[in-house]
């Protein structure tokens, strides 16, 4: 693994982590309340964008880490419509 791998795997990894928190919250409580359906509507978006990106460059650490987002910020949307 090269430093540029290892630091792109770590950023992967806490950008991800740091999705837990909401997602946990939102899973246990359905209050979406708090969350803007048209900034969660962009990001997710943007997520997959960034999905398809690390497909196309072969970078598995951006790859892995907005597979994992996208999967997590979409379960959130879909609350959000669901329980608003």
């Amino acid at each position: 693994m090269t430093l540029i791998d290892l630091v792109g795997s770590i950023a992967a990894t806490l950008t991800t982590l740091s999705f837990l928190p909401q997602a946990w919250h939102t899973f246990q409580t359905k209050d979406v309340s708090g969350i803007s359906l048209g900034m969660y509507s962009v990001f997710t978006t943007g997520v997959a964008g960034w999905l398809v990106y690390g497909i196309l460059l072969h970078a598995w650490p951006i790859v892995i880490s907005n597979a994992i987002t996208l999967t997590l910020a979409t379960a959130i949307l879909v609350m959000k419509l669901r329980y608003r």
